[in-house]
């Protein structure tokens, strides 16, 4: 499983709008033939502050999931309304093992 974390600072007056792009991109998301999890995750402290949390079977479906045109319009449409830049991690997924995995 190629795994990322990514941690996103939203700036407060464009919560809102992140919120219903990130609805749209994940919508897409789960739909690609690779993708095993997306999942979004706002902060109970810190409204401000999200996680996605993106699990592909293998890392071209990770990789191709940035070439698509959902991602590529939601990555245009948020760039203005991120306090900071978002980091994403990379992580091996390790459980479910292999063949726990959705199908």
């Amino acid at each position: 499983m190629f795994v990322t974390v990514v941690y996103v600072h939203v700036k407060p007056e464009h919560v809102a709008e992140f919120i219903e792009s990130m609805r749209v991109n994940h919508e897409n998301s789960v739909l690609e033939p690779g993708n095993l999890r997306f999942d979004i995750l706002q902060s109970a402290d810190d409204p401000t502050r999200f996680i996605a949390y993106e699990a592909y079977r293998d890392e071209a479906s990770a990789k191709a999931h940035k070439e698509t045109a959902h991602y590529l319009a939601w990555r245009d449409k948020a760039a203005d309304w991120m306090a900071e830049p978002r980091v994403g991690v990379r992580y091996d997924g390790l459980f479910p093992a292999k063949s726990q995995e959705r199908r």
